[in-house]
């Protein structure tokens, strides 16, 4: 098997070649980076901030959740879209006091992967349902159009490299972040797409139905019950 191996440059940002091979995991770094059959943007390649703390995700999670940026806007480049990553983690550090940026992952329009928290952290996207899922972000405001190919191709793949590298399970579902939160993200027209992907299910309808997904731990839905946010 071929092996990709990254190495940080010293440029602000620079996206990892892809090798069309399966894949893999290479454990000559000091922080293990996978190899990908699409192009893929570590955090050190866009320049992240160190995340405040972590919390371990248990692993093969059962749902994969869709989001939309809204701002920052779409970006079509690796300068640009390295930007778009670190205003989206200044705002969520510094405005919103998470840990981290929220999401496990972005996609650009350029058809690269950003690498956000990870497969292996918690992730701060969609409140009640960060223990059980996987964010992925795709940067841009997808309420009227949808992202351009390249861009849900890129998602579509990073989907199956999580289930082939066992962080995802095979029988995930596939989720808009409204149908676990009252918003409107991933935007219409995106939410109107990613009804189409493999593995899409339409349940949850809402954040109503959460204390009725099995998945959830029993601790948060209490801790769903205690904030009032559902009818118990």
């Amino acid at each position: 098997m071929m092996m990709l191996r990254v190495f940080l440059l010293s440029c602000a940002c620079a996206s990892v070649l892809a090798m069309p091979s399966a894949f893999s995991k290479d454990q000559s770094l000091e922080n293990e980076v996978h190899s990908y059959n699409f192009p893929f943007v570590t955090r050190e390649q866009w320049q992240a901030r160190s995340p405040v703390k972590k919390t371990p995700l248990q692993t093969p999670v059962p749902f994969v959740v869709i989001h939309h940026s809204y701002i920052p806007a779409a970006c079509y480049d690796k300068e640009q879209c390295c930007a778009a990553m670190r205003s989206m983690q200044n705002f969520h550090i510094d405005d919103r006091g998470w840990w981290d940026i929220g999401y496990s992952f972005a996609v650009g329009s350029d058809g690269a992967a950003y690498e956000g928290r990870g497969w292996e952290t918690l992730g701060a996207h969609a409140l009640h349902f960060n223990t059980v899922s996987i964010g992925i972000c795709l940067i841009g405001d997808w309420r009227f159009e949808v992202p351009p190919a390249e861009q849900r191709k890129t998602a579509m793949a990073l989907i199956a490299a999580g289930v082939e590298l066992g962080y995802i399970k095979p029988d995930y579902k596939l989720v808009g972040h409204r149908q676990v939160r009252a918003t409107e993200c991933p935007g219409d027209a995106l939410f109107n797409e990613i009804k189409t992907w493999d593995h899409y299910s339409p349940f949850p309808n809402s954040h109503l139905d959460l204390l009725s997904v099995e998945e959830i731990p029993d601790f948060v839905k209490e801790a769903i019950r205690n904030n009032g946010t559902l009818p118990v």
